[in-house]
């Protein structure tokens, strides 16, 4: 424990600044960093003063590698309505971000996923430093690529979202330039500096673009891209690995060890991701968090994610017991349940509510 606030907030000059700021953790996101991250930039948006918001993490591991996983596993374990509390508030913060009127600029370094993906990809600028490494892992603990994957994912080139959502794939600087993930690059080293910058100026794509850099590494996507395209355009995961695994030429090597990579996760999330990649290709914005909002509402009443959390993060014996163990066991319906309508739909109204008392927390 530590008396060190979880998210700082300042305003210097023309410019809002929020430091995610656990970096013993990660910068792990909270329910408490949700609901103080809501209303400041709630109250941010009605100051003239401030002309763009800054987005950053305290450490140089990570810009924040996902929620708070293993509080989110006791809550829900428990009963708790914290877990849910915090998806809901969460991905209204999301869709917040997606809207937000004023320029927003998150400075992502390290480790980014999950949630930390949820603070960066939905704000207008997304600068990419020289460590970053960019993933959406939840099929391996038995959860989805949420936050906004649903839109995200399948709006990459050609089926480049499908293969991270089902392999949990890590991308690096050039890889997350190329496909639009960051609007731009520069070395980790500048951030300082730029974040000076914008205090001092109000011209945020002026300023950017005199910080613009090249990747440190050529991008290794576009060369992948006809056997992702060829293997991940299958309608159904067994068919993906089954191309996977028949890959021949100088990219079987790499096929074994997507197809392996898949194999080791849930096969619920599996078929549940895929899902998601197609329906949420067809979907607005809006629509596909409230899709997430109905998956996650019923993850918390299977077994998939407490198992996946228990393997990776409790008892780290990597050996998730998964149920079913095989895609080929799991039923339709049962996939077809995790996207049906709820009693209460996602409110994704009010998100944009001046500071003073407005701001809905639900």
């Amino acid at each position: 424990m530590t008396d060190e606030p979880e998210i700082l907030f300042e305003k210097r000059g023309h410019a809002g600044l929020i430091t995610l700021n656990r970096p013993k953790a990660l910068n792990a996101l909270t329910l408490d960093m949700v609901r103080k991250m809501h209303p400041q930039l709630a109250e941010w948006a009605q100051d003239r003063s401030v002309a763009h918001v800054v987005v950053r993490a305290a450490g140089e591991k990570a810009f924040c590698a996902g929620g708070d996983i293993r509080q989110l596993h006791d809550w829900g374990r428990s009963g708790d309505p914290r877990f849910l509390d915090f998806y809901r508030e969460e991905y209204r913060l999301n869709s917040f971000i997606k809207r937000y009127p004023k320029p927003y600029v998150a400075l992502v370094d390290g480790i980014v996923m999950g949630g930390g993906v949820g603070l960066s990809i939905h704000g207008s600028h997304r600068v990419a430093g020289d460590r970053i490494v960019f993933a959406m892992p939840e099929t391996g603990i038995g959860l989805f690529p949420d936050v906004g994957g649903s839109f995200f994912l399948p709006r990459l080139p050609g089926y480049v979202g499908t293969w991270l959502a089902l392999t949990g794939a890590r991308l690096k600087q050039a890889d997350v330039a190329w496909g639009g993930l960051a609007t731009q690059c520069m070395p980790s080293t500048w951030f300082d500096e730029l974040t000076e910058a914008l205090c001092v100026e109000t011209e945020t794509s002026d300023v950017l673009e005199r910080f613009r850099a090249a990747p440190i590494e050529e991008a290794a996507l576009p060369a992948l891209m006809p056997v992702i395209d060829r293997c991940f355009s299958a309608e159904a995961v067994p068919e993906i690995v089954e191309r996977l695994e028949a890959q021949g030429g100088g990219d079987s090597d790499w096929a074994t060890k997507q197809a392996s990579a898949i194999r080791s996760k849930s096969p619920t999330s599996l078929a549940v991701a895929l899902r998601q990649m197609r329906k949420g290709a067809e979907l607005d914005f809006e629509d596909c968090m409230r899709m997430e909002w109905r998956i996650v509402n019923r993850v918390i009443q299977g077994h998939e994610f407490f198992e996946g959390v228990r393997s990776v993060i409790i008892d780290k014996d990597n050996e998730p017991r998964w149920q079913p163990a095989t895609l080929d066991e799991l039923p339709e319906p049962e996939i077809d349940a995790y996207f049906a309508p709820l009693e209460e739909e996602l409110d994704l109204e009010g998100l944009d509510d001046s500071a003073q008392g407005k701001v809905f927390i639900a």
